[in-house]
């Protein structure tokens, strides 16, 4: 099965139903609900059980046409407790009908609680909100129905009786009141009360009564005086400019509004008005108070609903004398008004997003036009009236249906920029462009362009820059544009690649299929050239030519060998040529520049011998995933002059001689070492270090007693918060199933926290409605975004849920897996060691056909990529502000489950940025915690450079016959000298001193949050019996037990991971904050580092465990060790005498919090001390345990629950077990290492 069908069309089908009705209304088929309905001040919508009578609900099911609208009151934007009414109707019912049935003059439309339009009294308020809701992705009729009748969709379409405006807000309102007020100079006038406002740079006064549609007198500040009146106190005199000036004395009751009125007011009398922005104000006429400030010289209107005629309406902007700026874009105008081509003053114009199919031959008269911009239309051709613009100098084309570029450009002499991204051209004749000498700046992005073609041999010296990004070119030759400075041509179909080196700054050309790239003469002037993910065997010979080259990326390319040109470059600052296949690297000869060098993914054995020493400069080095034995030495026998901050050497041959240059770094910041072959590691300088334990590898046996179990991990990054939730159900609904899913919330945390904590009963409502995998998992998607609310108006996310189920055709049988996703999110399924990706990435980069739709809608793409500058993605949950542009409909995707799946890997975009699939699925393939493998992939992500927020889940599957562990067949429970299980391995046992479920990598500048389940009902039994246990009778889900015996978990008590940052910062940080942990505290060096015995790490035997001279006590479940050689002995004196006691004490889950305090990520810090894990001698562990690390608190799914007839039996194993401890301690002591030496077993 694949993905949901097509999206449906208007509702003909709706107003075709709607003729079927048996009965109609007494007023055209229109019912008002006697009865007002209070809302809900809390949520903002109506009580449930208040919505509808049973008459109301059977006269709906009667027909689909039929439906019910909510009606709003003009104050329902601030108030809690106004009234609403229920208007029952049909989809061709006619706003002036429902009017007639209120009593109103006009209905009023709210999309996304933000702007309000009026309807015209021939639309159809029904049909408005079914089309909505079909434009969603709601595809059945009568869903559509029920979804309309909910009242949570105000939050996204909503109807007013009358229009909500404030008026403080519309009319820029800075002060009013009832004042007396006395008109002119002298005394012939009396003093009256009268309504003063002080709006704008205006004075104006009214009568009290009927203030807004009385006589009002306005009075011109701008220039004017205000002066205080001796004679009467608390009195202002109001004195406007010119020679025909006018006055007014006002009388204030009390000193503070006097006082108030004349700071006020001495503002406005000495400001300059030239700027007005009325823009987002739902306006259809312009303020008349405006049309008296004649120095208005911009005026801003966009995204309102401007009218043509009317007092205040476009026809009368004419009366600006000065206006030279504009702004009328996103009113939905439809054609442009005649009179604004009046406007002589003009020099700026902005009428994009209109739906402007053609412009007026008037718009030739505006001779001082020097900026237009029609951007977002549907203009195909240009009048030749535009070519007397001869002062235009910019000219906005983008995103119309241009096939060609318009012929009046070239009589724009003054043009230097043609701005045609996002148009239907498919040819581009290069011709054209000699003919337009004026042209420098070319933007052709987001077209249809497949060839260019050139009619003459004529070289053109005046194009400097070319964007023809995003378009279909297979081959490009620019050679004859021999002052091209800067070239976009990303994401294309390039195989080849010809341009002119003359004058050459700039070459970006990632994302390609080019093997050769030809550039003639070498380009002297080249300081930047990116040329990733191509399919280029060497580097060309012109680039390690170029003389002043700074930046080159050749990452994902086939390159074998590094030229020495290349890296003893004395102009390149940055190389980055990873994921290649580079074995070595040519030696340097004397000293480079380099601060910048990324190798990771390559097969590269050995640096150079002199590396360090002769790249002073260089800061970031990754070289991650090679096959190094060992690193070069830094400025040997003399001082360190290293300024290495950041160093990835994850996933490598490294061994302990490394060590010593390691510590010839003494400004490291970020040191990834995992998965090598260390065994030792200095403390030296390094002032804060985490170190944890390598994740126990024990097998697990065959006969798991899990269908499936999960691992999640979450990491900050060097961001201050986490954006990133994750959901985790492996017992769902009232049989064996079990939901997963992702969230990522980008910079928003509100978004994920919400899915994350409604998802799963949305899914279970769907669930019972529906037994179509498409119909029930789009509709949760799409019920889940409603919920939302007024969140999701302006933020958005992306998500990814899987959902396992038995198929529905065989319950007793098989499992299937239904994916759905929006976003970028994605799940990858491993089926027989290989990866199987699900999912289907929603952003303009990779899905074509998602940036055609959002180009087809007039969207404006800006030069990020970004739909209207805010986000990548098309489809996400919430950003409803952008509809139609950004949908919630998810592709979903369906697939049986069977023995040869592994795993379900979930992550949210940064992981699979940094982390291919098939490197993921083998990394965590061989692990059979899905904790481990969660936080191992997780790992790589940040050891391969990423720095944003990162989450993962494993779900570790176990599908099919095989895997049947009813005891009822014969089958037992493996005891401790069995198969250990996994929860031993993940958990040590409340004697070791340190009680933490975690067992993987993490730096010291992650905030991490790792959640484990399964989808068992039975209690652990590490570290005790098995026996000592009592437990129900294990069933797997192919011969279940009856639901009444057996614990089911409900999605209210789903597990939820937690995304709460240590430090509790809520600001967004879009650059990260370097050197701060996400705990508040200040880190010089971030450290992930794993030591082992040898690079392949396979489980050991329990025969030979035992009988090893290095095997030790039961806390030590990995066997693996390393030694910590403390370099700085300044607190050995301290170290013996604080040990003995403290380790006593903290061998006590209980009592560990007595040294410590809490974070919120469930780890204990020791109170009053550093947070330094190695040069802090009081804080190593005396005994040995799975971590180097301050201790954490237990979990609770992690202590043992004991029944009460087995209390005192439990209680005198373990007395035994402390007795037997304690009798080994005096031996332990005595062979104690000294005190600037501790052992730890990773």
């Amino acid at each position: 099965m694949g993905e949901a069908g097509a999206e449906p069309g208007p509702m003909e089908a709706a107003g075709a139903g709607s003729a079927r009705g048996s009965r109609a209304g007494s007023r055209g088929g229109i019912r008002v609900l006697k009865r007002n309905m209070k809302r809900n001040g809390s949520r903002n919508c109506l009580n449930r059980r208040s919505r509808f009578g049973s008459r109301e609900r059977d006269w709906l099911k009667e027909d689909v046409g039929r439906g019910c609208v909510y009606i709003y009151g003009a104050d329902s934007a601030t108030s809690t407790s106004s009234d609403l009414h229920l208007v029952l109707c049909k989809v061709d019912t006619l706003a002036s009908e429902i009017c007639d049935g209120e009593g109103r003059e006009n209905l009023y439309l709210q999309l996304h609680g933000d702007l309000v339009r009026r309807l015209e009294p021939t639309e159809k308020p029904l049909q408005i909100v079914y089309e909505y809701l079909a434009g969603l992705g709601f595809e059945d009729l009568v869903r559509i129905q029920e979804e309309a009748a909910n009242s949570d969709l105000s939050c996204m379409i909503r109807f007013y009786n009358e229009k909500p405006c404030q008026v403080e807000q519309l009319d820029r309102i800075l002060l009013s009141g009832v004042y007396n007020v006395r008109k002119g100079k002298t005394q012939l006038h009396k003093w009256a009360e009268r309504l003063v406002i002080l709006c704008g740079t205006c004075l104006i006064v009214s009568s009290v009564k009927d203030c807004h549609t009385g006589k009002m007198h306005i009075l011109p500040l701008v220039g004017g005086k205000v002066e205080e009146v001796k004679r009467r106190q608390h009195s202002l005199a109001f004195s406007s400019a010119g020679a025909q000036a006018q006055t007014y004395h006002v009388c204030f009751e009390t000193l503070s509004e006097y006082q108030r009125w004349h700071r006020q007011a001495s503002t406005v009398v000495s400001q300059r008005l030239s700027t007005v922005d009325l823009s987002c104000y739902s306006l259809e006429e312009v303020p008349e108070h405006l049309f008296y400030s004649q120095d208005i010289t911009y005026l801003n209107l966009r995204h309102n609903f401007m009218r043509l005629d009317g007092s205040g309406g476009l026809d009368s902007l004419c009366r600006f004398s000065q206006l030279k700026g504009l702004n009328l874009s996103h009113n939905m105008l439809g054609e442009l008004p005649l009179l604004l081509c009046e406007i002589s003053t003009l020099t700026e114009l902005n009428i994009s997003c209109n739906g402007l199919h053609h412009l007026p031959s008037q718009m030739g008269n505006l001779f001082n036009l020097q900026t237009l911009c029609l951007d977002g239309n549907f203009l195909t051709s240009l009048p030749e009236e535009l070519g007397n613009l001869q002062q235009l100098c910019s000219l906005g084309l983008s995103f119309n249906n241009f096939s060609e570029v318009p012929v009046v450009c070239e009589k724009l002499t003054a043009l230097d920029k043609l701005a045609m991204a996002g148009n239907q051209l498919e040819t581009l004749n290069l011709g054209v462009l000699n003919r337009m000498s004026h042209i420098r700046y070319v933007d052709l992005r987001l077209n249809h362009l497949r060839r260019l073609s050139v009619d003459s041999l004529e070289g053109n010296k005046s194009v400097t820059h070319m964007d023809l990004r995003d378009n279909q070119l297979t081959d490009l030759d620019l050679s004859f544009l021999g002052c091209l400075e800067q070239l976009h041509c990303e994401r294309n179909q390039l195989r080849e690649l010809t341009l002119s080196g003359f004058s050459l700054r700039a070459l970006y050309a990632n994302t390609n299929c080019l093997m050769t790239v030809n550039v003639y003469p070498v380009p002297s002037l080249l300081t930047c050239l990116e040329i990733s993910r191509n399919q280029l065997l060497c580097i060309p010979d012109w680039a390690c030519e170029a003389k002043k080259l700074e930046v080159l990326d050749m990452s994902y390319n086939l390159l074998t060998e590094l030229p020495s040109r290349t890296l003893s470059s004395l102009s390149l600052r940055k190389l980055m040529v990873g994921h290649n296949h580079v074995q070595s690297l040519p030696p340097l000869l004397e000293h480079i520049p380099l601060e910048v060098l990324d190798l990771q993914h390559n097969l590269i054995t050995k640096l150079p011998e002199m590396f360090f020493f002769k790249a002073l400069n260089l800061r970031y080095l990754n070289i991650s995933a090679n096959s190094l034995e060992s690193l070069p030495s830094v400025c040997p026998g003399e001082e360190s002059l290293s300024v290495l901050q950041l160093l990835y050497l994850t996933n490598n041959n490294l061994t302990d001689l490394c060590i010593p240059d390691l510590v010839g770094h003494p400004n490291l910041r970020v040191l990834h070492l995992a998965n090598n072959q260390l065994q030792t590691f200095p403390a030296s300088h390094i002032s804060t270090l985490k170190i944890d334990a390598k994740p126990s590898l024990t097998a697990d046996s065959a006969l798991s007693s899990t269908l499936w179990n999960h691992g999640l991990a979450e990491m900050a990054g060097q961001r201050n918060k986490l954006c990133v939730s994750a959901l985790a159900l492996g017992s769902f609904s009232d049989s064996v199933e079990a939901v997963y899913g992702m969230f990522d919330g980008d910079k928003n945390e509100e978004l994920p926290r919400l899915l994350q904590c409604t998802m799963a009963d949305v899914l279970l409502e769907e669930v019972q409605q529906s037994n179509m995998d498409s119909v029930f998992m789009s509709n949760t998607f799409l019920v889940s975004h409603r919920k939302l609310g007024m969140a999701g108006q302006k933020l958005g996310s992306s998500a990814v849920l899987c959902y396992i189920r038995h198929d529905a055709t065989d319950l007793a049988g098989s499992f299937t897996l239904t994916l759905a996703n929006v976003g970028t999110c994605q799940a990858i399924l491993c089926r027989s060691g290989k990866p199987l990706p699900l999912s289907k990435v929603f952003s303009l980069e990779q899905c074509p056909e998602e940036a055609r739709r959002v180009k087809a809608q007039k969207a404006i793409i800006t030069e990020d990529n970004k739909v209207n500058g805010v986000t990548c993605c098309t489809r996400m949950l919430g950003c409803t502000y952008l509809h139609p542009w950004i949908l919630p409909k998810p592709h979903v995707y369906s697939i049986p489950l069977t023995v040869e799946d592994e795993m379900l890997l979930l992550g949210n975009k940064a992981l699979w940025e940094h982390l291919s699939y098939t490197e993921a699925v083998t990394a965590v393939r061989h692990l059979h915690d899905p904790l481990a493998a969660a936080k191992k992939v997780c790992t790589l992500a940040q050891s391969y450079g990423c720095q944003d927020n990162v989450g993962a889940m494993v779900v570790c599957l176990n599908i099919g016959e095989d895997s049947c562990t009813c005891e009822v067949h014969g089958l037992t429970l493996p005891g401790t000298g069995g198969v250990i299980s996994t929860a031993k391995s993940a958990t040590p046992s409340s004697s070791s001193g340190i009680a933490s479920e975690f067992s993987s990598e993490l730096s010291a500048s992650e905030v991490s949050s790792e959640v484990g389940s399964t989808a068992s009902d039975e209690h652990s039994g590490a570290g005790l019996d098995a026996g000592l246990v009592p437990r129900l009778e294990r069933r797997c889900s192919l011969h279940p037990m009856p639901p009444s015996s057996i614990f089911q978990r409900q999605p209210s008590c789903a597990t939820f991971s937690s995304n709460q940052s240590d430090n509790g910062l809520d600001s967004d940080d879009e650059q990260p904050v370097e050197g701060v942990m996400t705990n508040g505290s200040k880190v010089e060096v971030e450290v992930d580092i794993h030591c082992c015995q040898g690079k392949s790490l396979e489980p050991v035997p329990p025969g030979a465990e035992e009988g090893s001279p290095a095997a030790g006590s039961e806390d030590d479940s990995g066997g693996l060790f390393f030694r910590i050689w403390r370099q700085n002995s300044m607190n050995s004196n301290i170290l013996l005498a604080g040990t003995k006691e403290r380790c006593e004490l903290q061998k006590s889950p209980s009592t560990c919090c007595l040294y410590g305090k809490k974070l919120s990520n469930g780890s204990i810090v020791p109170l009053e001390e550093s947070l330094n894990l190695i040069e802090v001698a009081t804080e190593v562990p005396k005994k040995k345990t799975g971590y180097f690390a301050a201790p954490t608190q237990l979990e609770p799914e992690d202590r043992f629950v004991v029944p009460p007839d087995l209390e005192e039996e439990v209680k005198e194993q373990i007395k035994q077990h402390h007795e037997s401890g304690a009798e080994q301690e005096p031996s332990e002591n005595a062979a104690m290492a000294p005190p600037d030496e501790f052992d730890t077993a990773l």
